[in-house]
């Protein structure tokens, strides 16, 4: 239409078909029930699926059936949208995608968005990580400046600070951590798991140090936490044995509050 339709005897009406109304930031998800050609002239193969995103009235051809009316998902500042791909295509941003690649979509992309049929959404609700200046996280697989996911890589983060795991990238440990606030009389035992510059020390595997508070304390990603600890209060008539790890040596601390060296530890002298 519009138009008035006399039917000839030798046809017969099976149905009459009513336009569809595309609206604003809405689509058309259309099957082809054999090889046709779209409105827009594309040939389209049996089974094929593809979206019609004009807006307006659409009566689809006679090849053709509404597999659905697909709404837009919106995206705000703190939710984004993972996505992977089906099939090799471009996508409605003109970005060609290969079969398998997952990758995100914020607000810097767009503010809503509607499923392609050769997307699979992973995760329509993907929530921002926050971080605090008294807070940091550790990254595993971190993606680099060209996109590529760094496999194995650790990467330091910290607050204050706002970011989406991008796909493939996941907390290490699974949470976000407090930075360590050490007061006068704590320390924290270190020892390095491989090579790096500590604030212009060369470390290398298996040193150990310690970080003597008060100072606030994030570990590199190459450095394992031993264990935090005090130091240790004596009165006058109070003492304690403490050993040297690597030369043996026993000394007694007598009558004076005493924080053990990164070598050191308590040393219990047996009862005869």
């Amino acid at each position: 239409g519009p138009a008035t339709y006399m039917p000839r005897v030798e046809v017969r009406v099976k149905d009459t078909v009513k336009a569809t109304i595309v609206q604003a930031g809405t689509a058309l998800r259309l099957r082809a029930r054999q090889e046709t050609t779209d409105s827009a002239g594309n040939t389209r193969q049996a089974g094929e699926e593809w979206l019609m995103r004009k807006t307006g009235a659409y009566i689809p051809g006679v090849h053709e059936e509404i597999v659905a009316t697909m709404k837009p998902m919106v995206l705000t500042d703190y939710i984004a949208i993972h996505l992977r791909a089906l099939r090799n295509f471009t996508d409605d941003k003109g970005v060609q995608r290969r079969a398998g690649q997952e990758w995100l979509l914020t607000t810097q992309d767009c503010d809503t968005h509607i499923q392609d049929v050769h997307e699979e959404v992973v995760n329509r609700e993907l929530n921002i990580q926050v971080l605090n200046s008294s807070q940091y996280c550790v990254v595993q697989n971190p993606w680099d400046d060209q996109g590529k996911p760094r496999m194995g890589r650790l990467e330091l983060r910290r607050g204050e600070t706002a970011f989406f795991l991008r796909p493939g990238e996941t907390l290490f440990g699974g949470s976000i951590l407090d930075v360590m606030v050490l007061e006068a009389d704590e320390a924290v035992l270190l020892r390095a798991k491989q090579s790096f510059q500590d604030n212009g020390t060369r470390r290398t595997p298996g040193d150990r140090w310690t970080v003597v508070g008060p100072c606030e304390y994030v570990p590199p990603v190459e450095v394992e936490v031993i264990r935090r600890y005090r130091a240790i209060p004596l009165d006058e008539t109070e003492g304690i044995y403490v050993r040297n790890i690597k030369s043996g040596a026993i000394e007694m601390v007598i009558g004076r509050t005493y924080l053990l060296g990164p070598d050191e530890e308590l040393w219990e002298k047996p009862l005869s």
